[in-house]
C-alpha cells in the first residue's frame, strides 16, 4: 500500500481513540501500515485511503476489523511470574479467611486476550482446592477483540505458546496434545467466562469484582483515558480489593481511586479518599 496521506492518519488516530482508547500518533505510521494493510488485503481494498473512506462511509464490520486488527495481543502464561506468586501467596489466602461466610468472590481479567492470564489464575485456584471446598471462584475474562476470545474459548495453544511460561508439570496435568495443538482442561475452561467488552465503556453492569487484572494494556493509552478506566475500575471493588497493572504502568500522576502497595510493584488497593500518587510520592 502506499504512504499514508495525513488526512487519513489524522482520521485513523481520532477513530482508534474514539473506539478503543488506543493512540496511535504520526510517528507510528509504520503500525497503520503493518496491521491495516495485511487486513486490506485480505478484504480486497486497495489502499489505506480506500479503506479510510469505507470508514467513513459506517461500515460497521470494517470497524470491528480495523479495532481488531490495531489491537495488541500479546499473551503468555504465568506472564512476568511475580504477580501470579503475589496472587497465590497473599491475595488468595486474604480472600480464602474475609470471605469465609459466603465462599466466593470475582475476579476480572480485563484485555484476557487468548485466554492465558485468566487460565493461569484458573490453574492457580485449582492447585487450591483442597483449602476451598465448596467455594465459587467467577473469573470474567474481557476483550475488545472477537477473534481472541474465541481462541481463548477454545483452549488451543500451540507448542510455542505453551513453553512460554507454562511449567512443565503444569502442561501435563491440565493440557492434552490433540493434533497439533494442546487443549486445556474442560474443567479450567470451564471455570473462566469470557465476555466482548471495551474498557471505554461503563463496567458498572457486570457487577462487583474483588481482583482485577488490567495488566500491559493502559500503556496504550493517554494519561485522560488511563485514569477514566481506572476510576471506573476502582468503583467496582471493595476497600480490600486489589488491582494488578503491568510492571512498566503507573498510577502516579493520575485521579484513580486507587493507592500503591509498597511490598509489591504494580500491585493497588482501591481509596475512599481522592488519590493523587504523584503527591504522595513527593513530587
Amino acid at each position: 500500500m502506499a504512504d499514508i496521506q495525513p488526512a487519513d492518519m489524522t482520521f485513523l488516530a481520532q477513530f482508534l481513540l474514539a473506539r478503543s482508547g488506543l493512540v496511535v500518533n504520526a510517528d507510528k505510521s509504520y503500525l497503520i501500515e503493518s496491521r491495516l494493510g495485511p487486513l486490506g488485503r485480505k478484504l480486497g481494498i486497495a489502499s489505506i485511503s480506500a479503506l479510510v473512506a469505507k470508514l467513513r462511509g459506517g461500515d460497521v464490520k470494517l470497524e470491528q476489523a480495523v479495532v481488531e486488527a490495531m489491537t495488541t495481543n500479546e499473551s503468555f502464561f504465568f506472564r512476568d511470574q511475580k504477580p501470579f506468586d503475589h496472587f497465590r501467596d497473599h491475595v488468595l489466602p486474604h480472600m480464602i479467611q474475609t470471605r469465609a461466610a459466603r465462599k466466593s468472590f470475582r475476579i476480572w481479567c480485563a484485555a484476557a486476550s487468548t485466554g492465558q492470564e485468566p487460565y493461569s489464575l484458573a490453574m492457580i485456584l485449582k492447585e487450591a482446592e483442597a483449602k476451598m471446598p465448596g467455594w465459587r471462584v467467577e473469573i470474567v475474562g474481557t476483550d475488545i477483540s472477537r477473534e481472541v476470545l474465541d481462541r481463548a474459548r477454545q483452549g488451543h495453544y500451540s507448542q510455542f505458546e505453551v513453553q512460554r511460561g507454562l511449567p512443565i508439570t503444569h502442561l501435563v496435568k491440565y493440557f492434552k496434545k490433540v493434533d497439533e495443538v494442546w487443549q486445556i482442561d474442560a474443567g479450567l475452561r470451564s471455570m473462566v467466562q469470557y465476555k466482548e467488552w471495551n474498557l471505554l465503556n461503563d463496567p458498572r453492569p457486570m457487577g462487583q469484582f474483588d481482583v482485577i487484572f488490567c495488566r500491559n494494556v493502559l500503556i496504550y493509552f493517554d494519561n485522560p483515558t488511563k485514569g477514566k478506566v481506572l476510576a471506573s475500575m476502582s468503583k467496582l471493588m471493595p476497600q480490600d480489593g486489589f488491582l494488578y497493572l503491568g510492571g512498566s504502568e503507573t498510577i502516579i500522576g493520575l485521579d484513580t481511586g486507587f493507592a500503591s502497595q509498597g511490598e509489591q510493584r504494580g500491585v493497588y488497593r482501591p481509596e475512599a479518599t481522592a488519590t493523587r500518587v504523584g503527591a504522595l510520592a513527593g513530587r
